[in-house]
């Protein structure tokens, strides 16, 4: 991967301090999948005494953008992506440290090389599933990723 944990957080820092300062952070990125965790802190609770939601979609959304962006980076080619669309499901109170994962590589490799070959936009779902540290499920969040070649 040409990107590396390090590099995503200091851009979090500088680019996305909200994220950042609500304690998202990615910790492995590789051929096979993404992994991005936060803690429950005061920082980033709701009035229920969990997690509020926008950070647990903060934390997805880095597991899935993080590939996308190391992917164009790969690539070398100017390449925009914007999140179009987003769906969300909350199974249980997001606890402790969360652990969310994106192993949709294939969809957006498959989806930059197709924007590179034909210029078109192309649109991918990509898939995040938080897990607290029991094992179990909190939440569920799908992106719809568009990318298109620049110019």
């Amino acid at each position: 991967m040409p990107l590396k944990p390090s590099q995503i957080n200091t851009f979090l820092f500088f680019k996305l301090p909200s994220a950042f300062l609500c304690g998202v952070r990615l910790r492995s990125i590789s051929e096979v999948s993404c992994t991005t965790t936060v803690r429950h802190r005061w920082i980033n609770q709701n009035p229920f005494r969990s997690m509020f939601w926008a950070v647990q979609g903060m934390a997805a959304e880095l597991s899935t953008g993080a590939l996308v962006m190391s992917y164009i980076k790969e690539s070398g080619a100017p390449v925009s992506m914007l999140v179009a669309n987003n769906k969300a499901s909350f199974l249980k109170k997001a606890r402790g440290r969360i652990r969310f994962t994106c192993t949709d590589v294939q969809k957006i490799r498959t989806a930059i090389d197709e924007t590179l070959a034909n210029g078109e936009g192309v649109t991918c779902w990509m898939h995040a599933e938080g897990v607290d540290a029991q094992g179990d499920v909190v939440s569920r969040f799908d992106f719809e990723w568009t990318v298109k070649r620049k110019g």
